[in-house]
């Protein structure tokens, strides 16, 4: 390819023959200069007046897409486009299967070291919204082997069931604050 300008040693840049003069933006975005355009490299140029536009307009993305797409189509036209087209989008979906699959691999990964760190569950009583006040069964049960059943004082288990602010352990038979129920499943029934 042609150089646009011959430099003469001395940093004076003079322009080559056969080129015509090519309007150059100066920084503060007014055409200051003419530089000569090489001979037969006309047809590129509105493709850079499209690429200056659209750095000017804060999207040099583009710009460099316009760029790479022209000096293609120079090189080996609409097919050789197409060609590198089809396989930058053979990449890009390769790439994003691969990201997938360590996605998923990364996630399986996290559920087994979350699975490790979990403590074993301990063996505990059922929930509070299970334990019924009404079921004949497990009144029964409490007064056979709470202290507060044997003493004789049956309705302080009842009145404590009915306000939901205790519950029977049916392990020992105690009746246990709610507040206090962490305490006694690990220090008295545990």
């Amino acid at each position: 390819m042609e150089s646009m300008n011959i430099d003469d040693g001395l940093g004076a840049r003079h322009p080559a023959e056969g080129s015509e003069p090519l309007p150059v933006a100066t920084a503060a975005g007014c055409e200051a200069e003419q530089f000569p355009v090489p001979a037969g490299c006309e047809n590129g140029w509105p493709l850079l007046d499209l690429a200056r536009q659209l750095v000017t307009q804060g999207k040099p993305s583009l710009a460099l897409q316009a760029q790479v797409v022209m000096a293609i189509k120079s090189a080996g036209g609409d097919q050789a486009v197409r060609q590198t087209l089809l396989r930058a989008q053979e990449l890009y979906i390769n790439r994003v299967r691969a990201d997938a699959a360590a996605d998923e691999l990364a996630s399986v990964f996290a559920e087994c070291a979350i699975a490790e760190a979990q403590p074993p569950n301990p063996v505990l009583p059922p929930p509070l919204e299970q334990i019924n006040a009404t079921n004949p069964t497990l009144l029964q049960d409490a007064s056979d082997t709470s202290i507060l059943a044997q003493s004789g004082r049956m309705q302080i288990m009842l009145d404590a069931f009915a306000d939901g602010s205790s519950f029977v352990c049916l392990k020992c038979g105690g009746l246990v604050s709610n507040h206090r129920k962490d305490e006694h499943f690990m220090y008295w029934c545990g």
